[in-house]
């Protein structure tokens, strides 16, 4: 470093510090300037301390608000706000319900001889798909239970009791019980000491939700068979049901015995030997993303004795929608609950036919230890051997007028204009009439046959036996067996082929055109009506084939004994000594005189063609 810039370094130093020392302030400048910067100060400390002083008082008064509010709300058990849950679980060989202290109320439910699509116990609901509240009434408040620790007590296997109990002595009890190889769970609520603190009304209230899973295959046969039914009380029972995501609301006027919230084959019921009035039920169908199906609410009303003299007796059925299981339980009682309802078979005449014939001949045929496949096959053979006499009447009424194709025929050539399709039918009527033969013969058998028919269309859907039942190809007779997974979707048709519903198509076609060829008695038809016979089957092909694979085999195992039994009576037909029989018929009768729907058919037509002469003329 030369001697230049050590000079200039050292008068920048000094000029520095000289501008340091004249630019301080004076003696008086320091003490104004310390005591403005002391007042400022305690203007600031002062300030913190009221901000702080509001911000505790306001803390206080909320604090103070919310602890009145929830000691106003809940003043009957307030020292219940406050606990710790433990779980309890009742069970026996076929089911498992866990009940929540907070609250006190079941909060899961799983079947032991039922899984679910992943092969584990199925379980009905969960915490976080239902909840069951009940209101209890003070003489200045209400208290809900969902907000309440419940004491267990009396605990065994398959009873417990969740005591909600008061500070004063006083108690409410829950006393659950399930019932031994069952899937009903009673449960008597009962106070003890209350009635000073209980309102003297004679009812409690429920709010009941649940979120139906989804626990099969197939999410649109699901929620079709999903739905919230309830009993009224004179008899009878109703439904609420919606589809896609709408909602669909009901308030009924009558007293009600039972409401149930219905999954396809698993329902949860809850029933009073007392009443449920008052209610409003609502139901909100669920997008298939969320994994269930529909959304139940239900609030009602149901007795309750505050002084304890009475019970509020109710009962919890968690389990399957099986015909048999649910009857049972109107057995010895003087109430008819009629829970098979649950079950859908249909409407009255076909719901008879499946209880008095189906379902026996199915439980019949189960006791003989077979797969359910093969009991399909054996009840189609046992009912269409029941309904074969109806099926060869109508055969043979068609056969009549085969063999009568001939005549029909020279009356076609005879009439070929269309202004005299009058006289031609008249002929044609003449002519059936004096062989003894009715065109509509063919129609009372196949009408007899239908209800039969019907029956096993709702069976088969609903029966609970045909849950994860495999035969052959389908894994599973309750839901659509895809035979043929597909790359894309198709509409109408989805993203599978089920094998069973191809095969019920191609014996359906195979079926119309030997039932065609046995009604071609002469008389001319529509060629669209032909080819519109033909495209129903495949019309069928789209929309049965996302339905259970047990009714399409049925269709299909139907169909063909159908075809079969058509093949062998027109083998086992005579055409020559059936016309010899007509011919045989019309000289026996040919002056007998016409009686009855006869005459009266002859004088229409005779009064037919005068008004079609009168108007020839004009």
């Amino acid at each position: 470093m030369d001697k230049n810039t050590i000079t200039g370094l050292v008068l920048i130093g000094l000029l520095l510090a000289a501008t340091s020392y004249f630019s301080r302030p004076s003696d008086e400048q320091r003490l104004a300037l310390q005591q403005y910067n002391d007042s400022i100060a305690l203007v600031l400390q002062t300030q913190q301390k009221q901000q702080a002083a509001a911000q505790a008082s306001i803390a206080e008064q909320q604090a103070s608000a919310q602890t009145q509010q929830v000691a106003d709300s809940s003043l009957l058990f307030f020292d219940a706000l406050k606990g710790t849950e433990k779980l309890i679980t009742l069970k026996n060989s076929k089911t498992s319900i866990v009940l929540n202290s907070k609250g006190g109320t079941p909060i899961s439910a799983t079947f032991a001889e039922h899984k679910d699509q992943e092969g584990n116990p199925l379980q009905l609901f969960d915490a976080e798909s239902a909840q069951m509240n009940f209101y209890i009434y003070g003489r200045k408040e209400a208290v809900q239970t969902k907000d309440c620790f419940f004491t267990p007590i009396a605990v065994t296997d398959s009873t417990v009791t969740m005591r909600l109990a008061q500070a004063g002595g006083g108690y409410i009890d829950f006393a659950y019980t399930l019932r031994s190889q069952s899937y009903m769970l009673d449960l008597s609520i009962q106070a003890h000491g209350m009635i000073q603190q209980l309102a003297s009304t004679d009812y409690i209230s429920i709010d009941w939700f649940e979120r139906a899973k989804l626990l099969e295959k197939d999410y649109t046969y699901s929620q079709r068979y999903s739905k919230m039914l309830y009993k009224k009380v004179d008899g009878g029972t109703s439904s609420v049901s919606t589809s896609g995501t709408k909602l669909e609301e009901k308030k009924p006027e009558e007293t009600l015995n039972w409401v149930a919230y219905k999954n396809r084959f698993f329902s949860a019921v809850l029933i009073s030997d007392g009443f449920f009035r008052d209610a409003n039920l609502s139901v909100r169908g669920l997008a298939e993303q969320t994994g269930n199906l529909k959304e139940y609410n239900a609030s009602f009303k149901t007795s309750f004795d505050p002084t304890g003299v009475k019970n509020t007796q109710m009962h919890i059925y968690y389990g399957p929608n099986n015909y048999k299981i649910l009857k049972s339980f109107d057995k010895n009682r003087a109430d008819n609950w009629d829970l098979k309802q649950l079950v859908d078979l249909g409407i009255p005449v076909i719901r008879q036919v499946n209880e008095y014939l189906v379902l026996n001949l199915f439980d019949w045929l189960s006791k003989c230890g077979l797969s359910m496949g093969i009991i399909i096959l054996l009840m189609t053979i046992i009912i269409k051997t029941l309904i074969y006499p109806a099926t060869r009447k109508s055969y043979m009424s068609g056969a009549r007028m085969r063999v009568l194709k001939p005549q029909i025929e020279e009356i076609n050539k005879k009439y070929p204009n269309k202004d005299d399709a009058m006289k031609k039918q008249q002929e044609t009527m003449a002519l059936y009439k004096k062989y003894g033969v009715s065109p509509m013969g063919g129609c009372l058998p196949l009408l007899l046959q239908s209800p039969i028919l019907f029956a096993m269309f709702m069976f088969v859907p609903t029966a609970i036996d045909f849950r994860q039942q495999s035969f052959l190809w389908a894994s599973d007779l309750s839901n659509y067996d895809s035979f043929i997974n597909l790359p894309f979707n198709v509409p109408f048709l989805g993203e599978h082929l089920s094998l069973f519903c191809v095969l019920m198509t191609v014996t359906s076609i195979i079926n119309i055109h030997f039932t065609m060829q046995q009604q071609d008695t002469g008389q001319n038809q529509m060629p669209m009506m032909k080819y519109f016979q033909y495209f129903m089957p495949v019309m069928f092909l789209f929309v049965l084939n996302g339905y259970p694979a047990g009714l399409n085999y049925y269709y299909f195992i139907s169909t063909l004994f159908t075809v079969i039994v058509m093949i062998v009576l027109r083998r086992r037909t005579d055409d020559k000594r059936l016309l010899a029989g007509l011919e045989a018929y019309a000289a026996k009768n040919k002056n007998k005189p016409k009686t009855g729907f006869s005459a009266r058919l002859e004088a229409m037509q005779k009064q037919q063609e005068a008004i079609q002469k009168s108007k020839g003329k004009k």
